[in-house]
Parts: C-alpha cells; structure tokens; sequence
C-alpha cells in the first residue's frame, strides 16, 4: 500500500521523537536534541521512505536507516554554521552561538557517528551496498563544500563549475536516500541507478529554485529577506551567469557592489538585481531548473514499477518545483 508524504513526514518526525537521549554527558547531546528538534522538512529521510515503498509496504522497518540520513543532513548544517558564523537556524540561535564552537564541533562528530549506526541497523544481505553508498555520499558532500568555500575567493566560477558544486553538496544526498530505499526495498540495479539518477536531478532543480527564491521570491512567503546570497556575494548560478553576460556598464555595476563596503543593504540588492533582469536571468533561471526537473521525470518514468507506485514520487516532485518557500 503506496503511502502519502504527510504520513511518512509523521511516521519520521514520530520516531524523531523517541530518539533516546539518555547517555552521559548530556552536555555532548543537548546539542543534538537541540538541532533535531528545530524541524525542518524532513525531505531525505522521507525520501527513503518513498521509494522502498515503491517495492514493500513495511517501511517502519527502514525508519532507523532513514533517520541516519536527518541526522547526517543536521551534523552539516551544524557545521556549515559553525564555518558559516551564522546566527540563526530555522529562526533559532545556532548551536554555536547558544553554546560555542567547541561544543558544535563535537556535538557534530558525535551526530556523524550517530548516523552511522542508524544506517547499519538494516538486513546484513544489503550492509556492504548501503554502508558504500553511505560513506561515498559523505565524502563527496565534503567536497562540495571545499569547492564552495573555494569560490568565495574566486571570480572566475564558471557554470559546470558551479553546477558540479551543487550536485556534490545538495544532489547526492537526496540521490543516495532514493538509491538507499530502493536496495532495501529489493529494487533492481537498473531501478536503484534511476532512482540516484532522479535524486541528482531532482536535487540541481532544487537548488537552482533556491537561488531564484532567494532574490525573486516574496520575502511572506519565502519565510525570510529575500537578497541574501546578492549581499554575500555568493556565486550563484545568477550572478556567475549576470557576469557572464553582462555589458562594460552592466560589469561595473556588478564589480562595484561586489568590492563595496558599508552598503545599504537594499540598494546594493535593487542594483544588482536590476542587471539580472537586463541580462534575463528570471527566465534563464526558470528554464534550467525545468531542464533538470524533465531529466528527474524522465528517470521516473524508466522504473520498472507500475504507474500507480510512482504516484506518490511523482507529487513530492512537483510540489518541491512548485514551491514558494
């Protein structure tokens, strides 16, 4: 029996719950608590959920290995606050700023362990496959975020460039938790294959949706102020693009605002986003992320399953396209 997204999202936020905290010290594991407890949406883990019942029904069998993928997804950003110096999270204080740095870092190798055993906790015929694929999609987040601390001091990000970032940092993850249900559900190497496929797929769309929220969203819907990434001088698929593109003027607006200091925060966003605009970026924006999202259906539309299972993947992908926020 093919079951919806909000009842996997209880289904994990339920066992989330009864995570048993009571280990010595408490000071290791506040922390955790703490970060787990801020919510969030659950995508990965419920992912997982979502395509071992492709193939079975019994998926409160896999919650614990779906877990291991929130928790693992929780350790990093728990990091990439730390190495950020961000002060909020889900409009929280960060783990760092309510206790400090020393405890974060702890407190996340702790949750990187924590995972791991969550994740080995599935049928002995699927450990080598799994536990693989598992450490493989850890190693390859860490070098997204190497290569997306390496473009912080670079002006010469180019597309692929970024694009690969994305993938390593964003896509595997939601990859591997697809690829993941789908061995423990039984699914075939072929099926297993798409479904990774569809995760990095469905993962660059994600994120490139992202970057376009972040300056064009509607800062009540978005849930926060939009031109973040613009007053960081982040390299996003728009800017990278905006410089690509941009006429003599168009470049010394953008090189001005990327070197100025004490800026009105407004401005500089109305600035530079009025040189998206001029170079199209909105529409270039929209057509890649749904170059990606058509790849994501297509490797949908290669599984082996009938129809009816694909049902409930194929809604969770549309409303993730679909999303304001």
């Amino acid at each position: 029996m093919l079951i919806g997204f909000p009842q996997l999202l209880d289904k994990v936020n339920e066992h989330i719950d009864r995570l048993d905290y009571a280990r010595e010290p408490m000071n290791l594991y506040e922390p955790v608590k703490y970060i787990l407890a801020l919510g969030g949406k659950r995508i990965r883990p419920v992912m997982m959920l979502m395509a071992y019942n492709m193939y079975r029904d019994d998926v409160d069998k896999i919650l614990d290995p779906a877990l291991a993928l929130e928790i693992y997804h929780n350790f990093t950003l728990l990091h990439d606050d730390l190495m950020d110096n961000a002060d909020v999270r889900r409009g929280k204080p960060t783990v760092h700023k309510r206790w400090d740095a020393n405890t974060a870092i702890l407190s996340g190798d702790v949750m990187l362990s924590l995972a791991d055993v969550y994740m080995s906790r599935i049928d002995d015929a699927y450990f080598r496959q799994v536990m693989a694929t598992f450490h493989q999609t850890s190693i390859e987040i860490a070098e997204g975020q190497q290569y997306d601390m390496d473009f912080e001091t670079r002006t010469d990000v180019a597309e692929q460039e970024y694009i690969e970032m994305i993938r390593l940092k964003t896509s595997v993850l939601l990859a591997c938790a697809l690829k993941i249900g789908a061995i423990l559900g039984g699914a075939s190497e072929d099926d297993a294959a798409h479904l990774y496929r569809l995760g990095e797929c469905i993962g660059l769309a994600f994120q490139l949706r992202d970057d376009y929220l972040d300056v064009y969203g509607d800062p009540k819907v978005f849930g926060k102020k939009i031109g973040g990434d613009i007053l960081c001088n982040k390299k996003t698929y728009l800017y990278i693009n905006a410089l690509r593109l941009a006429d003599k003027e168009q470049r010394a607006v953008l090189d001005y605002w990327a070197t100025a200091t004490n800026v009105v925060p407004e401005e500089k966003i109305a600035a530079v986003t009025e040189v998206y605009n001029q170079v199209g970026l909105p529409k270039m924006s929209r057509d890649i992320e749904e170059h990606y999202y058509s790849l994501a259906k297509a490797e949908l539309e290669a599984l082996s399953v009938n129809e009816e299972n694909k049902q409930v993947l194929r809604e969770f992908m549309a409303a993730l396209m679909e999303r304001d926020v």
